[in-house]
């Protein structure tokens, strides 16, 4: 369920606290690890069931309006199109989600401000309004108004975000892509046949979970050893006044270069450049490039870069 990208900054967030408590185990950092990937999943299902609980809120509302003393024939007639969406309704009753949600003891019970809330906006929304006003909704509607929800209302709370930070340190920066992906749930979903993250598998492949503790044991291994490397190509810098977090995604790059004969030397190469855009100051990228690309190179030369498969994806022939 979890793609690369969201493992390689679990990796090098959890790289960089392992590195700062020099009294940390291996073993209790890829607990760590492991806990903050498997709380990323927490949060899938979590933003997952506070769509099923804005509807419900909405429903309920529906109801009250119908037991007023006097109610109005749009209190005794009101348009359900919205609390009738097909997604919500199957999603309600699926038993990965029911599972998931029990078993993690997932709930919004101590939110409904939150939930009141991110409902009103929903309905002075412009994807809503017109959402209701279609003379007939259908499969592709009902897509269109719930990714609206997700990327327009849900994702920009301000609200929501607190709450997420209040409940976990391991969200800060998962929102994103878990909303990406529950995005791509609604998309490739249909009536009878709900996708809701591969039958509640944590990770995207099998050899997903290989690649995280290996990644990470090796990066921890072979610290020192990299370092060096590091401290070799980077030609009037000193390195202890690199900044830590460029000098970890270097190490990490590198160990995943070295250890993975199946992933490209681009695909890490660009991968990690990428996270630098986030993580570290707007000249690092670059930096990191040009001082990564010297130590491939001499890598490669010493035949210490194999590559086989897809990891042969973008070499030149020898």
């Amino acid at each position: 369920m979890i793609n690369r990208r969201l493992l390689r900054i679990k990796l090098l967030q959890a790289f960089y606290a392992y590195t700062k408590r020099d009294n940390d185990s291996i073993s209790y950092a890829e607990k760590e690890l492991l806990h903050s990937i498997e709380k990323s999943f927490d949060l899938y299902y979590l933003l997952l069931l506070l769509l099923v609980d804005i509807i419900d809120y909405a429903g309920t509302r529906i109801e009250l309006a119908r037991q007023k003393k006097i109610p109005t024939q749009t209190d005794l007639n009101p348009n359900t199109r919205f609390i009738d969406i097909w997604f919500v309704k199957e999603l309600r009753d699926h038993s990965i989600f029911k599972r998931e949600v029990r078993n993690r003891s997932l709930s919004w019970s101590n939110s409904p401000e939150l939930i009141k809330t991110l409902f009103l906006e929903i309905k002075e929304s412009k994807a809503y309004n017109e959402f209701m006003s279609l003379e007939k909704s259908n499969l592709q509607s009902d897509k269109k108004l719930l990714v609206s929800i997700f990327t327009e209302i849900i994702a920009p709370s301000n609200d929501l975000c607190q709450i997420l930070e209040d409940q976990s340190i391991y969200w800060n920066d998962d929102s994103a892509f878990i909303v990406s992906r529950i995005l791509k749930d609604i998309k490739k979903s249909n009536q009878g046949n709900l996708s809701t993250a591969e039958a509640g598998m944590v990770f995207k492949e099998k050899d997903d979970e290989f690649y995280v503790k290996n990644l990470f044991r090796k990066a921890i291994l072979h610290q020192e050893q990299y370092k060096g490397l590091i401290e070799k190509y980077a030609k009037n810098w000193d390195v202890e006044r690199i900044a830590l977090m460029d000098v970890l995604i270097m190490e990490l790059a590198l160990t995943e270069i070295v250890e993975f004969s199946n992933i490209p030397v681009k695909v890490s190469l660009n991968e990690y450049i990428e996270i630098s855009k986030t993580y570290c100051s707007k000249n690092s990228p670059n930096f990191i490039n040009g001082i990564l690309d010297k130590i491939i190179d001499q890598l490669k030369k010493d035949g210490k870069v194999v590559k086989e498969g897809k990891g042969l994806i973008g070499e030149l022939p020898t």
